[in-house]
């Protein structure tokens, strides 16, 4: 009895400790939510290749005029704040559900060093749409957000590194397959959100 008592005592001191050093609310609810938005952004631009006659399976390296560019750009600005929208809901009914607060000293570390890399990789990717350099967006897209990941992951789950690992690796492969950037950005806004979603929300949930 005294041992499970023990043992008691020290998972509840373990689970005080993490409250108090990571932001253990996020939510594997808004992963999967942030990957099937990215993919219906992914759909309603193919179908804007669609509607400017560009097959975009043909093959062919696709490299995109500015206006068309522009289009898509918004479309990813819209993609991130419906995301975005969606984590907060998620996370702040969790966090109302274990009674803990969404806003402390441990959010303000998380939001600000996941915050470093991401706006400097958005400010990057405006300068290259500035530049017209087009198809480096998306490949700089997924390395900027993977790297604002494993940034912030001392501050949360440590299974966001990982993701934030597979972000960059798919980044930079991207780099090699430029014009092929929805596919990759397919991938990795959506696909594997929903994957380590499902993975975060059967373990944390």
């Amino acid at each position: 009895m005294e041992s499970k008592n023990y043992q008691e005592e020290l998972a509840h001191i373990r689970q005080m400790m993490e409250r108090s050093s990571r932001f253990i609310s996020l939510s594997g609810l808004s992963g999967v939510i942030a990957g099937i938005v990215a993919l219906l952004g992914s759909v309603y631009v193919y179908f804007v290749f669609q509607r400017e006659g560009i097959d975009y399976f043909d093959g062919n390296r696709n490299i995109y005029g500015p206006a068309l560019a522009k289009e898509l750009f918004f479309v990813a600005l819209v993609v991130l704040v419906l995301a975005i929208s969606s984590g907060y809901i998620f996370t702040a009914r969790k966090s109302k559900k274990k009674n803990l607060k969404i806003w402390d000293s441990i959010t303000k570390k998380l939001l600000f060093n996941f915050a470093i890399p991401l706006v400097t990789g958005g400010i990057f990717c405006i300068a290259l749409w500035y530049h017209h350099f087009f198809p480096l967006i998306a490949p700089s897209m997924l390395i900027f957000y993977g790297l604002a990941l494993i940034n912030a992951e001392r501050y949360t789950l440590s299974d966001v590194k990982y993701l934030g690992i597979c972000e960059v690796v798919l980044g930079m492969i991207a780099l090699f397959w430029l014009g092929w950037g929805l596919i990759f950005w397919a991938i990795g806004f959506g696909f594997l959100h929903i994957f380590y979603g499902i993975l975060m929300y059967r373990k944390y949930d």
